[in-house]
């Protein structure tokens, strides 16, 4: 009756408390797992198969080079406008010059009709020979004979005329003597016509007065035309 009034807790075994410790779940331990073994097998693939990792001087020449490609492709790029820039350039200039030879040809045609109208109507040579000295002129220029002359023959007249043109030259000297001088030949070729213009040095004091025209055919003394004129001054 006076013992202790507590009760005694009942014990189901001899080992104390039988509560179980918490335990990690099992999905998380698989999805722990999973993630480690994915993360592995990750750097293995990109270590194995993956590209290469570039060092630093690897990197900064990759940047280099990439760089120096950019500057090639604008020097390129301007070179090409340039060349661009020229060939049309180019393309105008030779349209322009392709109008102007146009322009040319129909001036020329015209002029060659003009030509061919005066040549009609130039008078005939006094002596009628063709080819035939159908008009001359003589000038004295500061000691030497300036001259032109038109050489024609008959119209419709197929063959080429070659031959050679002496001037003999009649006139004074300083000291009032009189004489005449051969004047060196030069040669000649025509179809229908012909202008020779030029001028000749005359002896020191002399003064031309009147000239003979002489025209021989090629390798031959035979005459072919020949008129005397004076000399305009």
């Amino acid at each position: 009756m006076f013992g202790s009034s507590q009760r005694r807790v009942f014990k189901p075994t001899a080992y104390g408390n039988t509560r179980r410790a918490r335990r990690i779940p099992r999905w998380l331990v698989l999805m722990f797992t999973g993630i480690v073994l994915g993360a592995g097998g990750l750097l293995f693939l990109q270590k194995s198969y993956g590209p290469t990792r570039l060092t630093v001087e690897q990197s900064e020449q990759l940047h280099y080079d990439l760089n120096s490609t950019n500057m090639d492709k604008q020097r390129l790029q301007s070179q090409f406008n340039q060349q661009t820039h020229d060939v049309k350039e180019t393309r105008s200039k030779l349209e322009s010059q392709a109008t102007e030879l146009k322009e040319a040809k129909e001036q020329l045609a015209k002029l060659t009709a003009d030509i061919q109208l005066f040549a009609d109507a130039m008078p005939p040579d006094p002596r009628g020979t063709s080819p035939g000295i159908r008009a001359a002129s003589f000038d004295n220029d500061a000691g030497q004979l300036a001259y032109q002359i038109l050489v024609m023959q008959d119209k419709g007249k197929a063959e080429t005329f070659t031959g050679e043109v002496d001037l003999v030259v009649a006139g004074r000297y300083s000291n009032g003597k009189s004489g005449s001088i051969d004047l060196p030949p030069f040669n000649i070729e025509l179809q229908q016509y012909t202008h020779v213009h030029g001028s000749a040095p005359l002896p020191e004091g002399f003064t031309a007065r009147q000239v003979t025209i002489k025209i021989t055919p090629q390798g031959s003394k035979k005459l072919s035309a020949t008129r005397t004129l004076r000399v305009a001054r």
